[in-house]
């Protein structure tokens, strides 16, 4: 006779899971960024990272972007050796099932493994927030030909990922603030590549979604 699953055994097997998972994906994720921009700006022999003038839009979403991801990671390391943490984030229990929490694994990988994947085809191409020198060619090619502006379609996803991995308010508020700034990104962005390119521009606009 098979035995009745134990749902509340199974979610504490899953939370205890990506109790870990959380920490590890925080920690490569740093680790790549690190190693992408140290290689990176060796390679290319040019700075990678541009958060603009101090104050400016772009600038405050780098800032803001900085600092959330110092917090996600202290924090996924915190519950991950003292497990208590969680009292403090004020975690939603009507979304705390497997299936939710293992779907949220699951968009964190695909969202991260795809912003690998997507570095690794800009090769020295890639920046993070505008330099006013470049880029020199309008990349429309690859995963540009769905999206104009797949890393942060791929970072968005992870976001959703890890509201679900761990429902709280703390990850609400991650996500939320998060979206609003990878909006705000897109706007300085989608300018300055106006100005770069153009009609150019215009043209990839009309057929290609900012989005999908």
């Amino acid at each position: 006779m098979i035995e009745p699953i134990n749902v509340a055994e199974n979610t504490l097997a899953v939370e205890v899971f990506t109790r870990g998972y959380l920490a590890v994906f925080y920690t490569l994720v740093a680790a790549f960024y690190t190693i992408r921009i140290i290689v990176g700006k060796r390679s290319a022999h040019a700075e990678l990272v541009h958060p603009g003038e101090r104050y400016c839009a772009s600038w405050w979403n780098h800032m803001t972007f900085r600092v959330f991801r110092v917090v996600i990671w202290l924090v996924c390391v915190c519950r991950y050796f003292f497990p208590a943490t969680d009292s403090v984030l004020g975690r939603f229990t009507l979304l705390n099932h497997p299936e939710i929490i293992l779907l949220g694994d699951l968009l964190l990988a695909l969202g991260f493994s795809t912003v690998i994947v997507i570095h690794t085809t800009m090769g020295n191409h890639w920046r993070s927030g505008i330099d006013n020198t470049g880029p020199k060619k309008l990349i429309t090619h690859g995963f540009f030909r769905y999206s104009r502006n797949p890393i942060f379609l791929a970072v968005a996803c992870a976001q959703v990922g890890f509201f679900l991995a761990l429902p709280s308010a703390f990850t609400l508020i991650c996500l939320l603030v998060g979206l609003y700034i990878l909006h705000r990104q897109v706007l300085c962005e989608e300018s300055h590549l106006l100005r770069m390119f153009q009609q150019d521009y215009v043209n990839y606009t009309l057929k290609t979604g900012r989005w999908l």
